[in-house]
């Protein structure tokens, strides 16, 4: 008799688990939704020009810093004085990559095997022009001038040293221009193979325009991108210059960074870099390391 209430009892157990399992089922799928992947995962770079004074008396040292902060990927816009081949071997003996190396415009345009010589000394795949001497205010006629020129500099990077072109935007090129701006005119006179982008996000704000809008129109054209806030209540225009404690650290100032982030990987951006203009770049730069790690998608 007791192996028979045994039994029942057993029964009951298991047809209770049994009612149950849908629920337990959904339970289950519901808890692992809420556990929310990172939406930045990977270790940002940073813009030399971040650590520009600690840079010019140390490189070797101050790459160390950047490693401390788990950085492994330098934007170089600036040699400090130094060879390439030199800062190669110092990024090599730390785990570390030069993958984009920035320049002068006249430079790019006027030394163009140069240049390519030193970004390929020092491992870049990229070389960018982040500002146009001379051309501000930025005109209709300067956009198309500017254009033929990218063109140029780019088919010889990449038909000669297989290297990529890009143009960083500052933030002048925003000028208003028929039913868009001027940069729109950069974009529609440039090709696509010899010329691509890298998105500051600070700066085209800064401008009036919207970075996730800019990511999503003008997608892989866009193969690097600044990371950068800018601090609340400041106004921006059209110079492409302003305060460098404007810069603040991510999550602080006026950006929606979950959008430009998740319109960012939408589109294929290569290689994002911090960079921070600020004096406060000690306080800033973990700030910002640590807020991109906090970002869920």
């Amino acid at each position: 008799m007791s192996h028979l209430v045994k039994n029942k009892s057993i029964m009951k157990q298991v047809r209770c688990y049994l009612k149950a399992l849908p629920l337990l089922t959904v339970m289950a799928f519901i808890g692992g939704s809420l556990r929310a992947e990172p939406l930045f995962p990977q270790a940002p770079g940073v813009v030399s020009y971040t650590y520009r004074e600690e840079f010019k008396k140390d490189v070797p040292g101050t790459l160390d810093k950047a490693k401390a902060l788990g950085i492994t990927d330098v934007e170089f816009s600036n040699l400090f004085g130094k060879k390439a081949a030199e800062i190669r071997a110092w990024l090599d003996a730390r785990g570390m990559v030069c993958s984009s190396f920035g320049v002068s415009f006249d430079d790019a345009l006027n030394k163009t095997d140069e240049v390519a010589a030193n970004a390929k000394a020092l491992g870049a795949k990229f070389v960018r022009v982040a500002w146009l001497p001379n051309r501000q205010p930025f005109t209709p006629e300067l956009a198309e001038k500017t254009a033929a020129e990218f063109n140029r500099i780019g088919k010889q990077l990449r038909e000669k040293h297989s290297l990529t072109f890009c143009y960083h935007a500052h933030g002048y090129e925003f000028v208003p221009q028929g039913a868009g701006t001027l940069f729109d005119v950069l974009m529609e006179k440039t090709n696509p193979e010899d010329v691509s982008f890298e998105l500051d996000i600070l700066w085209a704000y800064y401008a009036g325009a919207n970075p996730a809008a800019l990511l999503e129109k003008y997608g892989s054209r866009f193969k690097l991108m600044h990371l950068k806030d800018l601090k609340k209540g400041v106004a921006g225009n059209l110079t492409g210059k302003g305060d460098v404690d404007n810069d603040v650290a991510l999550g602080s100032g006026q950006l929606d960074l979950s959008a430009i982030l998740k319109a960012a990987r939408r589109v294929g951006v290569q290689h994002y870099y911090i960079e921070d203009e600020s004096t406060h770049t000690a306080t800033q730069v973990p700030q910002t390391i640590a807020y991109l790690k906090s970002l869920a998608d």
